[in-house]
């Protein structure tokens, strides 16, 4: 593996970029954009996962093979994530007493 020397730049305009990041997660609770609210704080804390995992993972310079492990782990998350809704939105189809 060949080792690369990230500056401390970077990693100083990442961690501003994640503090200005929390703050807009933090304003944006106070507005009300009704069913949205909840999509702008996901994609938020998505880029802000994006930026840790890249950044201070070390992922963004790292070999081709652990980019495809963290992407087969995110893939087997939405695996489990996908098995815990599908138990959630089936849990109306039955009648509420249990009876048949």
């Amino acid at each position: 593996m060949k080792d690369h020397i990230v500056p401390v730049r970077t990693y100083v305009i990442i961690f501003l970029a994640l503090i200005v990041l929390t703050w807009v997660t933090t304003a944006i609770a106070f507005v009300d954009l009704g069913p949205f609210n909840v999509y702008v704080a996901l994609t938020i804390a998505v880029i802000k996962a994006t930026l840790v995992v890249l950044f201070f993972m070390h992922v963004k310079y790292n070999e081709r093979v652990t980019k495809i492990y963290v992407g087969a782990g995110f893939f087997w998350l939405l695996i489990m994530i996908g098995m815990v809704l599908t138990d959630y939105i089936s849990r109306l189809w039955l009648p509420a007493n249990g009876a048949w």
